[in-house]
């Protein structure tokens, strides 16, 4: 009997949250963001098509670099990048992973090194909090992305994870104006959702 008053309740709660996100600039910077991150990334991955069609066959290089270097080299070069604010697409490691012999192993171990990064970007960001000279800096280099957090803290931590925005930055950001770190770890645990649909598409590319 008391469910419709309750549901009206999650509906007008839903609303203002609706309201609060439009007035405060949330969804256009997420798409913003997105129109920024799109382009490149469509452009990247038709020219792997491209490249793997015309030029160079993919099972031969990611045969040649797999034979060449070690996964384990392979997994740190990603992991110092994904902890270094994105300094290399994701998305070359993932195609690589794809031509390994156990490709859904080392996509999880990807989506792993990447989540880890992200907690080290999210220290990094706390220890850089406590050097003021470095900290004023950051904090006007990131401004945008310490602004947001200030103001929707968990869901710009989502968007970092899901969407093509630099996860490492966003994790710094997170970390330069303290944000619950329980918090973090549970939105975080989104970037693994990002790996495998991203390698649902590069896998049937590739």
């Amino acid at each position: 009997m008391n469910s419709g008053p309750k549901r009206s309740e999650k509906k007008s709660k839903l609303r203002l949250l609706h309201q609060y996100y439009s007035y405060t600039g949330f969804y256009s910077f997420v798409k913003s963001s997105l129109g920024k991150s799109l382009l490149p990334i469509f452009i990247f991955i038709l020219s792997l098509w491209l490249i793997n069609e015309f030029f160079i066959d993919f099972n031969d290089l990611f045969t040649f670099i797999t034979t060449t270097f070690n996964p384990p080299i392979i997994l740190g070069v990603f992991f110092a990048s994904e902890s270094l604010l994105g300094l290399i697409p994701p998305e070359i490691f993932i195609a690589w992973a794809g031509k390994t012999e156990m490709p859904v192993f080392f996509l999880t171990m990807l989506a792993v090194l990447s989540y880890l990064g992200g907690i080290i970007s999210f220290f990094i960001g706390k220890g850089i909090s406590k050097m003021p000279s470095v900290y004023n800096y950051l904090e006007v280099k990131m401004e945008k992305h310490v602004k947001m957090i200030r103001k929707w803290g968990g869901f710009l931590i989502v968007v970092g994870a899901l969407l093509p925005i630099p996860f490492s930055i966003t994790s710094i950001a997170a970390g330069l104006i303290h944000y619950k770190f329980l918090n973090y770890l549970l939105f975080g645990l989104l970037r693994f959702v990002r790996f495998y649909l991203y390698a649902l598409v590069i896998f049937n590319i590739l």
